[in-house]
């Protein structure tokens, strides 16, 4: 079976395991998208729903986290893992959002991760999800599949990146994003599937033996 009929056969296993994706991460507005996105960095999309289901009645605009401090936020967010870091970052992009670009969200790629604490995936994220604009976030989990299922040989998240955009269709890059994080989670765990069990391993290479080593990102 070569990449793009895995690519396709895989697609159609997603899209019927999971025909609507939801946005795991609760947000208001793209801003907190974006807060939302920066605190989930080594930290689970629940834990930080729980922790912000606390803030954002009250504070969900650059100009509240600015007044707050970078203190406060730091208090507000202590539940979550390396919170002094993220407050900074927060803190901080709060303030250039303010001051440059008039306590909006930037819509492009280069001016995202000019941002404190904005890195590329958390960029596509708010691109994809909160602008709805064609993008494919790789994260390591994302990236451990694309190396299960075939899809690429594993040197880097850039490079899982441009391997799943080649090999997929523009206008399913959105949900698919989603698709493989959810399926993952469920069925295809870095601790439990190894490549052996699930349907899309399974699947896609049906005589496989031994447990598959994923490379990290």
């Amino acid at each position: 079976m070569s990449e793009i009929q895995r690519a396709k056969l895989i697609l159609k296993i997603l899209s019927q395991t999971y025909p609507d994706t939801k946005v795991p991460l609760k947000s208001r507005n793209v801003f907190t998208l974006l807060i939302s996105v920066l605190l989930s960095a080594q930290c689970t999309d629940v834990n930080v729903n729980n922790v912000t289901r606390n803030i954002y009645p009250k504070y969900y605009k650059p100009e509240h986290f600015v007044r707050l401090g970078r203190k406060k936020i730091e208090t507000l967010i202590k539940r979550i893992g390396i919170f002094r870091i993220k407050a900074k970052s927060i803190y901080n992009l709060s303030k250039i959002l303010v001051n440059e670009y008039n306590s909006k969200v930037p819509k492009t790629f280069e001016q995202l991760e000019k941002l404190p604490g904005v890195g590329h995936k958390t960029a596509s994220v708010v691109m994809s999800q909160g602008f709805g604009y064609p993008a494919f976030p790789v994260d390591t989990h994302i990236h451990r599949l694309a190396q299960r299922w075939g899809l690429t040989n594993g040197k880097n998240v850039i490079q899982t990146e441009n391997d799943l955009k080649r090999l997929f269709p523009k206008k399913s890059w959105n949900k698919l994003h989603l698709q493989i994080i959810f399926y993952g989670r469920e069925f295809c765990k870095a601790r439990d599937c190894y490549g052996l069990s699930c349907k899309i391993c399974t699947s896609c290479y049906p005589k496989r033996k031994k447990p598959f080593i994923t490379k990290k990102a």
